[in-house]
């Protein structure tokens, strides 16, 4: 036994047997992990032993769970262990297929035979032989640890228990565990408890090891909400599970979490009336039925749980939601939090150890509430593909047609989200044009509705703007290809026809070929999606760049061309690098940004001296960006990391990182944009705000999104100096006087008076979770460049007002009327925000300050609107302030 497993032993034994704490009747029933009258094989190794502590005596380290799983499952003939993927921390996720010995020994028939039932065209039926299958997942937020500490004993009861329910459970299913969702969260959070961890479990909730700042331990890498992904499949780890999930088709997903330590223990159905209306009523049914063993086992042991309340079924972009549209069903478990080894709350002492167990017992209930449904479930499983090309013939759209003109790289990710939903998809055959939207054949694609993924076609790119319930777990809306910013149409049965469908399309990152040259210089448009990462490159290099800030039209080695605003021109003169070296790099930039360069044969314009040449007023120098990300405990790190994956992973961009609460001690000049994401800025007001005003005066530009962009407009952009001497007056004081007679004054107050049972859909009214408002975007305005439609969907979930400036050239996107294009936003707070600004961008001093209302990076899934991002740190200062 190593040194440290001998301490975390000997502190365990201590604390359970009584000698460092009272007998506690909490510690003294969680201590038999296991369930009674059950034999184990004693040549495997349980996790204790192995590990030299009991389980919640500390977190299990990621490398403690692959080393134990890792020889488990050598020892086991029940146990067929693979590497699902990689972290971005390049931490292995591991996926276990448990099944009996004769099922592995045909697994690739049992799993093609299980995926047939998702294809109506095979004929498969359903065998009395057909195993069903249940899939465990683990660990998807790093900071509910208890969640991956029980993938531990289900590997070893897999492999080692022994009896009859054991063989029976095996041979007719197939049980696979992901072990772990999160890892990099995972090791944060055990970083931080193993920092702040004591010899003797401390349970005060102020203890430090209790305080650990959730969103960094609960996300990966990115900071990233990896239980967001389902859909979306943006990140390696979900793009690793997401893998073997549509390799299986599980019949039942298990999704094990924490939450608030003053609860008790939650397990799905969900809020009935918060159920997505695309899920089928059976699934329901399915759902109570399968859980009836957890509930067994807790009412037998007295403990408290729910169901039914809190949590819902309506965001499908989860664990516990999208099996709903795949032919399954999703369970939810959510434990009370211990945060550390054990937690005192007012429902008395919560163990980890407690945590682990009932998730792992849950575990077993699962599988056996599987097995129980096993015929059921595969039937349902049939039915619902057989009925979704039922469905598909009787709904008015037969189709959706899209097209990303000028964006191959746009095109491209999208493609792949469908595809990795089984979706699929057709290069469109001839030019049609829909509501007034051409579609060129070549360019735009189609997506039929009559295929066995229907459901999840819905799922992807319907609008829903009715409601029975306002109240909402997570976002209200995801229509995906308002996300993409793509242009598209649905296809009723009058304009859809199956000629429309040529090939399926290819899924592939686009390739542009080496540029023509040297000639004169180098020109590319703004439009594809990594024309920003191209920029970069050339900036980088050293080269100097110019960015259109109109349209022109010269000559190139391929004949006349035309460009629009925001395309960058690299020019030979005055360059210090010679011409050959320049293609060079521009080479690079075909290669790896799948950029067409084009070779520029002439600066004149074609079009005579009406037209813009190259050399002249109408563009600007385009310089290299160094921005500095403030983050820190009360920011908004989900926001936060969506900006540094952007840039970071996607755009190939350094940024440098920094605590907003040690901005004092920076070097100002090394960086050109500070950018506030979201957070808590209601007691921000640092000594240090009188450097900011100097630094953007100087030259900088400051970004604030969120509530980010609130406090950067308050106290950068609309804040005054005051006159020394000078007491400065109220705005609401300078003709009326204080107000505070008003506010006496009980005849011009009217106070609503409501029943306290509506208080929670009252206030749900209130707020906007996750809608879809429609912007028009001023595209002539730097800000704007790479986009050719003044519409643009914006993700939304603030209340908040931005009022349009006095400038009205500041004002780069308003809302619309009316402004909801998909999701749940009241008629109160519809008619509030429409006319407002959701960006503004002004000059201040020698510098900028850009101001978003809304989030342009949402989960890394609104590609349409990363590109304003991007304006805002090349074209930040290609705009100028009003005349005088």
């Amino acid at each position: 036994m190593n040194s440290e497993a001998g301490f975390w032993w000997g502190l365990v034994v201590a604390t359970l047997s009584g000698s460092v704490l009272a007998a506690d009747p909490v510690r003294d029933a969680d201590a038999e992990m296991f369930p009674a009258g059950v034999a184990y094989d004693a040549a495997i190794p349980t996790p204790e032993a192995f590990l030299g502590r009991p389980l919640g005596a500390a977190p299990v380290r990621h490398h403690e769970l692959v080393d134990y799983i890792t020889t488990i499952a050598n020892m086991s003939d029940r146990l067929k262990l693979e590497i699902a993927g990689y972290t971005h921390e390049r931490r292995p996720i591991l996926f276990i297929i448990a099944t009996s010995p004769g099922n592995h020994a045909r697994l690739d028939e049992i799993r093609t035979q299980h995926n047939a039932l998702t294809e109506p065209a095979s004929g498969q039926e359903v065998s009395d032989s057909m195993p069903v299958v249940t899939w465990l997942n683990y660990g998807v937020h790093g900071a509910e640890a208890s969640g991956m500490d029980a993938s531990l004993p289900i590997v070893y009861h897999l492999a080692a228990a022994q009896g009859t329910r054991i063989e029976n459970e095996l041979a007719n299913s197939v049980v696979l565990v992901t072990a772990v969702f999160n890892p990099d969260g995972h090791a944060q959070r055990v970083a931080w408890l193993d920092a702040y961890g004591s010899q003797v479990p401390n349970a005060d909730p102020q203890h430090a090891e209790h305080d650990m700042h959730w969103q960094f331990a609960r996300t990966n890498h990115y900071w990233f909400d990896l239980n967001r992904q389902w859909i979306s499949v943006t990140q390696p780890e979900s793009r690793a599970w997401m893998s073997k999930w549509y390799a299986w088709r599980p019949n039942v997903s298990v999704d094990f979490h924490e939450m608030g330590p003053n609860s008790t223990y939650y397990f799905h159905p969900g809020v009935p009336a918060r159920t997505n209306p695309i899920i089928p009523a059976a699934a329901e049914s399915l759902t109570a039925a399968s859980v009836r063993f957890s509930e067994e086992f807790l009412d037998a042991e007295g403990k408290l749980y729910y169901h039914a309340e809190g949590f819902d079924t309506y965001f499908l972009g989860k664990g516990s939601g999208l099996p709903f549209v795949n032919g399954g069903i999703g369970i939810l478990y959510e434990a009370a939090a211990a945060r550390g080894i054990e937690l005192q709350t007012p429902l008395g002492l919560r163990t980890y150890r407690e945590n682990i167990r009932k998730h792992f017992r849950a575990s077993l209930g699962m599988i056996r509430g599987a097995l129980a449904l096993r015929q059921q479930l595969l039937d349902y499983q049939k039915d619902f593909y057989d009925s979704a090309l039922t469905e598909a013939a009787g709904d008015t759209v037969k189709a959706y047609v899209f097209a990303t003109p000028g964006d191959d790289s746009r095109m491209y990710h999208f493609l792949d989200l469908l595809t990795w939903h089984r979706i699929q998809v057709y290069d469109l055959a001839r030019d049609i044009t829909v509501n007034g939207r051409a579609f060129a054949a070549g360019e735009a694609k189609i997506v039929p509705m009559g295929q066995p993924q229907y459901r999840m076609i819905r799922v992807i790119f319907e609008r829903f703007t009715e409601f029975a319930d306002p109240t909402f777990y997570d976002v209200s809306t995801w229509t995906y290809p308002l996300a993409y910013d793509l242009d598209y149409e649905a296809l009723s049965g009058r304009n859809f026809q199956e000629s429309l469908l040529a090939e399926q399309s290819a899924v592939a990152m686009p390739a542009a070929a080496a540029p023509d040259g040297p000639d004169y210089a180098y020109a590319f448009a703004w439009s594809d999606y990594y024309a920003p990462r191209a920029l970069n490159r050339v900036l980088s290099a050293g080269l100097m760049a110019r960015g259109a800030l109109q349209p022109f039209s010269v000559r190139t080695s391929q004949g006349d061309m035309s460009f629009d605003r925001g395309t960058i021109v690299v020019p030979f003169d005055r360059q210090e690098k010679n011409p050959d070296e320049i293609k060079a790099i521009m080479e690079s930039v075909a290669a790896n940004d799948g950029v067409t360069v084009h070779s520029l044969t002439s600066g004149q314009s074609t079009i005579g001296t009406a037209g813009v040449n190259v050399g002249g007023r109408s563009f600007a120098e385009l310089q290299q960006v160094k921005v500095l990300l403030i983050i820190g405990r009360d920011t908004d790190l989900y926001n936060a990391g969506e900006i540094w994956h952007l840039l970071d992973y996607r755009m190939q961009m350094a940024v440098s990182l920094h605590d907003r609460d040690r901005l004092d001690g920076i070097d100002w000049k090394q960086y050109t944009h500070l950018v506030f994401p979201g957070g808590e800025y209601e007691n921000y007001m640092p000594d240090y705000v009188d450097r900011i005003r100097q630094w953007v005066a100087e030259g900088g530009t400051i970004i604030g999104i969120r509530q980010g962009a609130y406090w950067v407009r308050d106290n950068v952009l609309d804040y005054v100096e005051p006159v020394e001497g000078e007491a400065l007056v109220p705005d609401e004081d300078l003709e009326t006087g204080t107000g505070h007679d008003d506010l006496l004054d009980e005849e011009a107050i009217e106070t609503e008076r409501y029943d306290y049972a509506d208080k929670q859909d009252i206030e749900a009214a209130d707020l906007i979770r996750g809608a879809i408002f429609s912007g028009d975007l001023d595209i002539t305005h730097p800000l704007g460049f790479g986009y050719s439609d003044r519409n643009i969907a914006l993700h939304k979930n603030l209340s908040d007002i931005m009022e349009r400036p006095v400038n009205p050239f500041a004002t780069v996107i308003s809302y619309q009327t009316p402004p909801v294009l998909s999701g749940f936003a009241s008629q109160e707070n519809q008619a509030a925000i429409e006319g407002t600004a959701a960006l503004i961008a002004e000059r201040k001093g020698s510098g900028s300050v850009i101001l978003f209302a809304d989030d342009p990076n949402f989960r890394a899934t609104w590609f349409g609107t990363n590109k304003l991002f991007l304006n805002a740190l090349f074209y930040s200062k290609a705009f100028q302030a009003p005349a005088e």
